[in-house]
């Protein structure tokens, strides 16, 4: 089977993924792989890694996380956008990232993160979330729209 994306450098945030190939709408693309954790279990290894820790964390809608860090793969590497092209399939304990718009070989490939914080959302807290994707409609944050 041939590759269908590769993580390199992006212009945007560090690492990201990109197509090989020409993707269509609604095809899937790779499955976000790691590590299945309880959320208390993630909020205590971010808490050890500091509050300028990097992490992969997939929330999923039981509550659980998805830990990209640990046996991760490559989809941990997407960057978020506020024009995404990619969007994440739940479906059991497993997330799914599929092609939202028609991607063309050597894009990027983004998701929205849509963020959420128990935390209020001060100036502090935005800054920790801010989002530097620079497309066209860009909120100005990773947060989802109405916690911004």
């Amino acid at each position: 089977m041939q590759r269908r994306v590769v993580v390199r450098r992006s212009p945007v945030h560090g690492r990201g993924v990109f197509a090989l190939r020409a993707l269509e709408p609604g095809e899937r693309i790779l499955e976000y792989k790691g590590e299945l954790i309880a959320w208390k279990t993630a909020v205590r290894q971010y808490r050890k890694q500091g509050a300028s820790g990097h992490t992969w964390f997939f929330g999923l809608s039981d509550g659980r996380v998805i830990d990209g860090g640990q046996r991760g793969n490559s989809a941990r590497w997407l960057n978020h956008s506020c024009n995404a092209n990619c969007e994440a399939v739940e479906i059991d304990d497993r997330v799914f990232i599929h092609a939202s718009a028609a991607i063309a070989s050597g894009d990027e490939l983004f998701l929205d993160y849509q963020l959420m914080t128990d935390e209020p959302h001060d100036d502090e807290i935005r800054l920790c979330y801010v989002c530097r994707c620079g497309a066209l409609g860009c909120r100005g944050t990773m947060l989802v729209a109405s916690d911004a």
